[in-house]
């Protein structure tokens, strides 16, 4: 399917090719992803009212968040991603429980790799989304996960914490497979807070992904 220009600079920006600062040019991206200018125009016209982009003059810049955004965005991610797990305990079907354990042994062999981790981290992620079978919520949580986009780096390239990570991802798992609810719901929240934590601890600039 062919993708429109919102699109593909949202994909741009989460993919990091867009970093934090960085200033967008409507004839540049045109070009880049072979589309008039137009639909650029409109797409950062778009991106802007979102929040994604900010001005810096006359020119469109990728937004950052400051301490206290990403503090309020924590916050929000680590209660939205427990009910989703607390839900993928009750709802998730073995196949979907299957993918996610599947994924916990994958995401092994990224150790040592924090991009590539990252991107697997963002996957494993969304999966628990989409197994709590609620459409809004995993519209509530496609929203906060592009406000992640506005993070520089990744946490996952602490020391040790890419192994934490994963053991964690391992006992969300374990528990959603469980079909206890509770148990998921304060894993997933527990993973999240110890991602901030790390993250704070990093803080000499924003950081991406955890």
């Amino acid at each position: 399917m062919q993708k429109d220009a919102y699109t593909l600079i949202l994909e741009a920006i989460d993919e990091g090719i867009y970093r934090p600062g960085d200033r967008l040019v409507e004839a540049e991206l045109a070009e880049r992803f072979g589309v008039s200018r137009t639909p650029v125009r409109e797409a950062l016209q778009r991106l802007e009212t979102q929040s994604m982009l900010t001005r810096d003059g006359r020119s469109l810049i990728v937004a950052s968040l400051d301490h206290n955004q990403l503090a309020e965005l924590y916050v929000v991610r680590a209660e939205l991603e427990g009910l989703a797990a607390r839900l993928a305990a009750k709802h998730a079907t073995p196949e979907e429980v299957r993918v996610l354990a599947d994924m916990v042994a994958e995401d092994r062999g990224y150790l040592g790799d924090p991009a590539a981790l990252s991107r697997a981290n963002r996957r494993f992620h969304k999966q628990i989304h989409l197994a709590s079978h609620n459409r809004y919520l995993v519209q509530q949580l496609d929203l906060v996960h592009r406000s992640m986009a506005l993070l520089a780096t990744t946490s996952l390239a602490a020391e040790g914490r890419g192994e934490a990570a994963l053991a964690e991802h391992a006992a969300i798992v374990e528990a959603i497979a469980a079909g206890d609810a509770g148990r998921a719901q304060e894993a997933l929240r527990s993973h999240i807070s110890k991602a901030f934590e790390t993250r704070l601890k990093l803080d000499s600039g924003p950081v991406r992904g955890g």
